[in-house]
């Protein structure tokens, strides 16, 4: 009872704490003239992955690896298939080109490298280096481009969205203490939230690993639950869509990248992430690319597509948790023949969209 009552008020005090951090650190980057792509690529992504960054880092330093890691890899399922589904369903989503250029293929190439430095069976030191420093790259070098913007699609996509924003000395300060409390109730709320995690996971004898993929992973995620489904009510196409994938890249770079390089030894990766849920993740980032690059629009019937896949990944870890008969076959029918499928008549599709547009300009 105890536990329980933890994860939710955890869970509360992450969605409160990440709600000040993204509106204090959203005010502070439109005072800066940042771009709305951007702000919802890296301020707002990064902010509303403030709960994966305290809960995996609080985890990582107390022993609890899989936790770290399963909430990770968890949330960056849940973020596409779950959220992406739900806010294409409210609203249908345009795709920004960027996103198509740029952020998508760098989320499935960081993605693959999580499996590629996992080979040895850890996430090591050097590991985390790498990747905080790749996040850190990425970061510089959007807001670099952002300031360079000449677009008038863009510039005047900004003004709609942010109108004209002064600098002032009080403004500056109300949102500092929004920021300062954010981070606050984050750190409270992750401990709480592991701590009725770890203690739920022992009553049950459910492991740790479940545990941070299900219930951990939502969790974490529901400020961008929040974000996007409120983004794709209101139209701001970038913000809905860039959160999500700017999260996800944020998860692997920063998020997993600190955990692994704080941790003392390191985090020591589960032989079924390998096997499932990695490649799961992959396979889902690749999955956005063509849903996205097909009429630059995730519609509905794609967002119910994505939410089918959430069930369906979902019922495999019911059955590998209980160890049902059929988990093996599921999980196998679910990597080997679905997923391919599904990804090959997206690329159909995707060509399809690609020829015509080129017989129309011509």
């Amino acid at each position: 009872m105890i536990a329980t009552i933890y994860i939710i008020l955890g869970i509360v005090l992450l969605v409160v704490g990440a709600d000040f951090l993204v509106k204090g650190a959203s005010n502070l980057a439109a005072m800066a003239r940042v771009s709305p792509l951007v702000i919802g690529l890296t301020v707002v992504a990064f902010g509303t992955s403030a709960p994966e960054l305290s809960v995996s880092l609080h985890s990582a330093l107390n022993n609890q690896a899989d936790l770290a890691l399963g909430n990770v890899v968890g949330s960056n399922i849940c973020n596409v298939l779950l959220i992406l589904g739900v806010s294409a369903m409210v609203a249908p989503l345009m795709v920004a080109q960027q996103l198509l250029r740029l952020d998508i293929p760098i989320m499935i190439g960081v993605s693959g490298l999580v499996f590629f430095f996992g080979i040895d069976g850890s996430l090591g030191v050097s590991d985390g280096i790498i990747l905080f420093l790749g996040g850190v790259v990425y970061t510089l070098f959007l807001v670099y481009q952002s300031r360079r913007e000449t677009n008038p699609e863009v510039q005047s996509e900004y003004a709609q969205e942010y109108g004209p924003k002064q600098f002032a000395w009080n403004k500056l300060g109300i949102d500092l203490l929004a920021v300062v409390g954010g981070l606050v109730l984050l750190v409270v709320g992750s401990q709480l939230l592991v701590n009725g995690a770890i203690s739920i996971a022992e009553a049950l004898g459910i492991s740790s690993l479940i545990i941070g993929l299900t219930v951990v992973a939502v969790g974490t995620s529901l400020p961008e639950f929040a974000t996007s489904v409120m983004a794709s009510i209101r139209g701001e196409r970038d913000i809905a869509v860039g959160n999500v994938v700017g999260s996800n890249i944020f998860n692997i770079l920063v998020v997993l990248g600190a955990s692994s390089a704080l941790s003392p030894d390191g985090i020591a990766i589960a032989p079924s992430l390998m096997t499932f849920d990695i490649p799961v993740m992959i396979a889902v980032a690749i999955i956005c690319f063509p849903i996205c690059f097909h009429n630059n629009l995730i519609s509905r019937w794609k967002g119910l597509l994505l939410l089918a896949y959430y069930v369906a990944y979902t019922l495999y870890l019911v059955l590998a948790t209980t160890q049902h008969d059929s988990t093996v076959m599921f999980g196998s029918t679910f990597k080997f023949v679905i997923v391919p499928l599904t990804i090959l008549g997206l690329a159909a599709l995707m060509l399809r969209s690609h020829f015509k547009t080129s017989k129309s300009k011509s």
